[in-house]
């Protein structure tokens, strides 16, 4: 073994665990691992802000199940990666985030940007720690990418101080290990089966684990068999393809919709691959009085409204087979609650007849779901649009409609789509965000262009933050403090290099949005909205009452 630097090891470790891509902005106490980087095939890619690095890093390891990983320097440079951290730790994507520090010599004293970073990324990260002795270097890069792809997975940090990265050392990477799947017990499988096929109006609850466990086509056949309807979370979209006759689509709103109703009638609510944070169990099962199953790789997490009759804990899909075998529902008429589909179907396609302008939020999202095919890639950003997305948009396909759904964490959507077009270079991608959204990360458009990765971001434009609008309205009757004004966008754009256009008409968005797609640069739609359906909404929610 050749003696390395300390920063040189850790970029021998990054390649050894399969590392494309580092995601990051260069800074003083950086500079050691970035002149690692320069000899390694990995590709370092300069970004304009650290949390469009950490939103990034935390898309492509949503996509692709291995932890993105995202660089910054210490101070500033660290406190601004913290968002996209966090996001892909309560998002359960594994992302590795390493940062740079003053030096072990100045830690006792006030020093210039210092902060202790170990303590401040620990509540937002499933392990971090601070390399204090280059020999440890190989031993933390392994245990940080095993703890951050482990299920449940999540954000792991790894401090870097700059004398500790020059100092020499002799070591090399370690082997990756093999981790063998857990299967659940047959005892809790029986009982499984036993309760579905008692079960008269049973209802499937699919969540991120089905997509991130790679369940999907399972799911779909487990559900098809035992003839079960499906919703899914909003991070659980394509877990079942939308066009399954059981498909009853997405829940996850704050007020009551359609779907709400399946909860109603049901008897027997089996949660696969749920977590807790995608949707509160408060909200479907306010009462408590719900019998659940709850089928995962993990334990459930304790709450007053989930407490399962039977735990299934273990590999996904092979559980799914193996209640499937067991479970008997011959003769079993087919869940009142599949009838919603109906329902839900028509009021879908009536988004695709309003020819209303500003344009309404659901015909926009139904054109996009026209002029995009079922394996092509949506981000969507937070705000108003995203409660929208979530009801709108559906997905034959895991992974193609991506939502921030656990920390939630506006100025997503634009770095997620680049990350998403570098997976998925033939694909096409769309970045979905509000006017508030976009401006908070639209400086990684420039990065977009200099990497090469042409996508369109799609701007629902109201000049204020609708979401705490709809909010304000529903509860106090008026909205403050959230209107603004925006620049011009397609000038925006066409500052920056890229291509800027401006519907006019609803007549306008499928063409746009088709010559949009095709350039080879990155573009930008400006759309005006209504969202005065958002209170229409909200009355027609309030006044549901279930035809079953």
């Amino acid at each position: 073994m050749s003696e390395l630097n300390t920063a040189e090891l850790l970029v021998q470790c990054l390649e050894n665990e399969g590392v494309e891509y580092v995601f990051g902005l260069p800074g003083e106490e950086n500079l050691n691992i970035l002149e690692a980087l320069k000899k390694s095939k990995i590709q370092f890619i300069t970004t304009r802000h650290e949390q469009g690095a950490a939103f990034m890093a935390d898309v492509y390891g949503r996509l692709t199940g291995k932890a993105g990983v995202c660089l910054s320097t210490l101070g500033p440079g660290a406190t601004n990666l913290m968002t996209g951290v966090a996001d892909a730790n309560l998002d359960g994507a594994p992302l590795v985030a390493i940062t740079g520090q003053v030096g072990t010599d100045r830690m006792h004293i006030q020093s210039h940007q210092y902060l202790d970073l170990v303590a401040m990324f620990a509540p937002v990260t499933k392990w971090n720690t601070q390399i204090v002795r280059p020999s440890n270097t190989a031993e933390i890069v392994r245990k940080a990418f095993k703890i951050a792809q482990t299920e449940k997975p999540g954000a792991v940090h790894i401090d870097l101080p700059e004398n500790i990265a020059a100092m020499a050392v002799v070591g090399k990477p370690l082997t990756k290990d093999n981790q063998e799947k857990v299967y659940a017990s047959y005892r809790s499988i029986n009982a499984a089966a036993v309760a579905i096929s008692k079960a008269k109006n049973p209802l499937i609850l699919a969540g991120n684990g089905i997509i991130r466990s790679k369940s999907a086509e399972t799911l779909t056949e487990f559900a098809t068999r035992l003839n079960i309807p499906v919703v899914n979370t909003f991070m659980g979209k394509g877990a079942i393809p939308y066009t399954h006759p059981l498909a009853l689509w997405t829940v996850g709103l704050q007020q009551r919709d359609f779907v709400s109703c399946a909860f109603d009638e049901s008897d027997l609510i089996i949660a696969v691959g749920y977590d807790l944070i995608e949707y509160s169990p408060k909200k479907w099962n306010p009462e408590g009085n719900h019998k659940i199953i709850h089928i995962g790789a993990n334990q459930a997490e304790i709450d007053s409204s989930y407490i399962p009759l039977v735990e299934i804990v273990g590999d996904i899909s092979d559980s799914l087979l193996e209640i499937s075998k067991r479970a008997d529902r011959e003769n079993k008429p087919t869940p009142v609650t599949a009838r919603l589909r109906t329902d839900i179907r028509a009021d879908y396609e009536l988004s695709g007849q309003d020819d209303g302008f500003p344009v309404k939020p659901q015909k926009i999202i139904y054109d996009l779901r026209q002029v995009m095919g079922p394996e092509d890639i949506v981000i969507s950003d937070v705000g108003a649009h995203k409660m929208w997305m979530a009801r709108q948009y559906h997905c034959d396909c895991p992974n193609t409609c991506i939502i921030s759904n656990g920390f939630a964490a506006m100025g997503i959507a634009i770095p997620g789509a680049l990350a998403a077009k570098l997976v998925n270079p033939d694909k096409k991608v769309v970045a979905v965000t509000g006017d508030g959204g976009f401006m908070m990360n639209c400086q990684e458009l420039e990065t977009a262009l200099r990497v090469k990765t042409p996508f369109v971001t799609l701007i629902f434009n109201d000049n204020a933050y609708g979401l705490i609008a709809w909010k304000q309205i529903n509860q106090f009757g008026e909205s403050a403090f959230v209107d603004f004004t925006n620049p011009d966008f397609v000038k925006f754009a066409e500052s920056m290099g890229l291509k800027g256009y401006r519907v006019k008409s609803a007549a306008d968005l499928i063409p746009t949005l088709e010559e949009a797609l095709a350039q080879d640069v990155p573009s930008i739609i400006d759309c005006p909205v209504d969202y005065a359906e958002n209170l229409r909404f909200s009355k027609r929610a309030g006044d549901l009452s279930c035809p079953m």
